[in-house]
């Protein structure tokens, strides 16, 4: 039998105000409905799951989400006694049909579901993405209907040539919306006769991007660099690990421990996707080991400095501080970079492109899979084709040099 149930959602909006939601449960499985209502978490009983009599509008509040209860539950009944057993979203689905719930109500919900599932630096990037598509919209407000062809095309064109973001950039904001739009769609049933995605709309689309890595010499340009301040020379030794590993990620990077090199390897599980990864220590990484041992006290400490007195197991404070770190290095490398000649742009993340840059078609595909990380050899296949040119420029210079 299946269950309907009000709660208070965890996660606040922008003014600070929690949700109050409707939970349908059957099989130990759970839809959500949306109220549309929103209260200060003070006002909430969790216990009797109503808004507290303290609250001003306590009594037409608890009057609504009792409403929806009853006719939810109506509703339930006359599914219960079908002779088909329904899941839980399908049962919603016949309570509300199609739902008033706006884009932004849905982004909220969308949000939410990032910061459980711990993806915190794309909750911080998503949400700020919004931020500027209600600024650029002068409103918290925007109906699903509203939400067509037109409007995006225009919004598109205020981040080209306004906001002066690259095309790609602009196409990550329209998956967003997309994204924001499916999931309310699948999950909450609004209401999608101007759906503004697919063929002869707005199709997403990203245009090839530009993978540049360092050559050979400028690497070692990084390596032999002298009269740094030891600000600088930190910042390359991190890249220079990064690098020496086939481009391991700066989150990663930063959380390395000494207890994590045995045996001239390296132990470590990636941050990204829990993998397991081993490999050996070339000779080169021993340098910047040596460099940093004398400060070596205990076995589980950090090789790097920069995350010392930062809770590890904190992992929405861990994402912030790392992406601040990793913005501080690559102002300091771009210094580095004008000091020792390097015209490239250079940042913590050119490490995974340098190495693919100089391994080129030297080394066989499935072993760079493995070097990278990668889940899929297709992956490893299309990010290395940006640095594999032996073949065009041979074919090149059999038709010009005559």
């Amino acid at each position: 039998m299946a269950t309907i149930q009000s709660f208070l959602m965890k996660k606040p909006n922008s003014a600070g105000l929690f949700p109050i939601a409707i939970r349908i449960t059957k099989d130990r499985r759970s839809s959500y409905l949306f109220t549309g209502q929103y209260i200060e978490i003070k006002f909430w009983d969790d216990k009797y799951k109503r808004v507290k009599k303290s609250h001003p509008n306590s009594k037409r509040l608890n009057n609504l989400v009792a409403k929806k209860i009853a006719e939810a539950n109506d509703r339930l009944i006359d599914s219960e006694n079908q002779a088909t057993s329904q899941s839980a979203k399908k049962i919603k689905k016949k309570i509300i049909g199609k739902t008033k719930m706006g884009f932004f109500e849905a982004s909220e919900l969308f949000l939410s579901n990032l910061l459980k599932r711990k993806k915190f630096n794309q909750h911080y990037n998503q949400e700020k993405r919004l931020d500027i598509f209600k600024t650029f919209l002068g409103s918290k407000k925007l109906s699903f209907t509203d939400l067509d062809v037109t409007l995006l095309k225009d919004f598109k064109a205020h981040l080209l040539y306004e906001r002066k973001v690259a095309e790609r950039t602009a196409i990550n904001y329209l998956l967003l919306i997309r994204t924001i739009y499916n999931f309310a769609r699948k999950e909450y049933h609004v209401d999608d006769r101007n759906y503004p995605f697919g063929k002869g709309k707005i199709r997403i689309k990203f245009p090839e991007s530009e993978k540049i890595g360092l050559n050979r010499e400028e690497v070692q340009l990084l390596e032999t660099a002298e009269e740094l301040t030891p600000a600088q020379k930190h910042a390359v030794n991190t890249w220079l690990m990064s690098f020496y590993y086939a481009g391991i990620r700066v989150a990663d990077v930063l959380q390395l421990k000494w207890s994590d090199f045995i045996d001239n390897r390296l132990y470590y599980r990636m941050g990204k996707n829990k993998k397991l990864v081993s490999l050996a220590n070339p000779e080169k990484v021993e340098k910047i080991l040596d460099y940093y041992a004398a400060k070596r006290k205990k076995k589980d400490d950090l090789i790097f400095h920069y995350l010392e007195g930062t809770n590890l197991k904190d992992e929405k404070r861990l994402a912030t501080r790392i992406k601040t770190i990793n913005r501080n290095l690559n102002r300091r490398l771009e210094i580095v970079a004008e000091k020792v000649g390097i015209e490239k742009k250079l940042s913590m993340h050119i490490a995974r492109h340098s190495f693919g840059n100089i391994s080129g078609d030297k080394i066989p595909i499935q072993m760079l899979q493995k070097l990278y990380r990668h889940s899929s050899i297709t992956t490893t296949v299309n990010y290395q084709s940006n640095f594999m040119h032996k073949e065009t420029d041979d074919a090149l210079e059999k038709v010009v040099n005559f």
